[in-house]
């Protein structure tokens, strides 16, 4: 597969990596440990693990996971992973930065890759994979404005860091452009762009959280809600299914929850995708081939490393003008006539 197409580079991964065939070492080991939510919290860290088994089935590697079940388990995850078994070591958010820079630094012939995170200065042994989610957050806050009927949408993270509150940004800007665009006053509650303040569960593992703050947007007026915490949005989205779409809709982030959540996926407007899946498959082939440096790989509209998923269910109901427009919204985001940090 051409990678080239798919993902900008930030460091010198070998053009070789994504166009040339791949020689199978006769033992390969990609090993990952998750953040708290689980292998398969149906977003973030299942993505991620999709990533090494795509590997496992094209290059026929062995793979391997361990969960945290909370932070106290990061270090300890990893550490256990060192000692020759694991060829490269993918870790998975944000929270996990300081845990794979210590192992790092401490073990400088062992390969690690970070989902989320980006180290100033760069890690010679660490490849960092992030995401411009707030472009495509940007569309799908633009889409749930024109979509609302009340007028108000309503956002909430699992905690307040910079990979959870990309996607607020993007949300609350694109809701912007939209009132800008039509003269509208659409309002949207849970994120401050300027104060950096809004709503958090504190945690991404409780669905009962995930309801009770979409259930406290929804009682504010909110008739689309964007949870950014993984499994917590699972609770909206039962939520939303209860009261029915036409009072509350959902948008999913990290996967297309209408695939990963079929059970409530009529709920889903659209998701805000991360093509995590993708960068880890990548790392893992460079790692493979002898091309593997620490650096950074950034996945944009551009390039395909984030978008929003196809309208599903809801396909019929979101106008004509409107998809016209979010595809406009796209090509000016690519080209930069679009600036999403408005």
């Amino acid at each position: 597969m051409n990678f080239l197409n798919n993902f900008t580079k930030k460091t010198a991964i070998a053009a070789a990596l994504f166009l040339g065939s791949v020689s199978v070492a006769s033992a390969f080991t990609a090993c990952q440990v998750t953040d708290t939510g689980g292998i398969d919290d149906n977003g973030f860290n299942q993505t991620a693990w999709k990533g090494v088994t795509d590997a496992q089935e094209k290059f026929g590697i062995d793979s391997r996971f361990l969960e945290s079940q909370a932070e106290t388990d990061y270090e300890a995850n990893i550490n256990s992973l060192l000692g020759g078994q694991c060829d490269v070591i993918v870790t998975v958010g944000f929270l996990l930065g300081d845990a794979t820079k210590n192992a790092a630094e401490t073990n400088p012939d062992q390969k690690f890759s970070i989902v989320d995170y980006a180290y100033d200065p760069t890690i010679p042994n660490v490849l960092g994979q992030v995401y411009a989610t707030d472009q495509a957050a940007f569309m799908a806050g633009y889409l749930s404005a024109g979509m609302s009927k009340t007028g108000i949408l309503g956002t909430f993270g699992g905690i307040n860091i910079p990979p959870v509150t990309i996607f607020m940004d993007g949300f609350v800007s694109g809701a912007n452009y939209y009132n800008a665009q039509k003269g509208a006053s659409v309002k949207v509650l849970g994120w401050d762009k300027a104060s950096r303040e809004g709503l958090f569960t504190n945690n991404f593992d409780s669905l009962d959280d995930g309801r009770a703050f979409a259930q406290n947007l929804y009682d504010e007026g909110a008739d689309i809600v964007l949870p950014v915490a993984g499994p917590v949005g699972l609770g909206s989205a039962a939520l939303a299914d209860e009261l029915g779409t036409d009072a509350l809709k959902i948008i999913g982030v990290d996967a297309d929850l209408f695939l990963t959540d079929p059970a409530k996926k009529h709920v889903y407007l659209t998701s805000i995708v991360k093509r995590m899946d993708s960068t880890v498959t990548a790392v893992i082939q460079a790692a493979m081939e002898g091309t593997f440096e620490g650096g950074l790989i950034v996945g944009t509209l551009e390039n395909n490393g984030v978008g929003i998923a196809p309208l599903h269910d809801f396909e019929d109901a979101v106008p004509a003008e409107l998809k016209a427009e979010l595809e406009a919204i796209r090509a000016g985001i690519i080209d930069g006539s679009i600036n999403v940090g408005g």
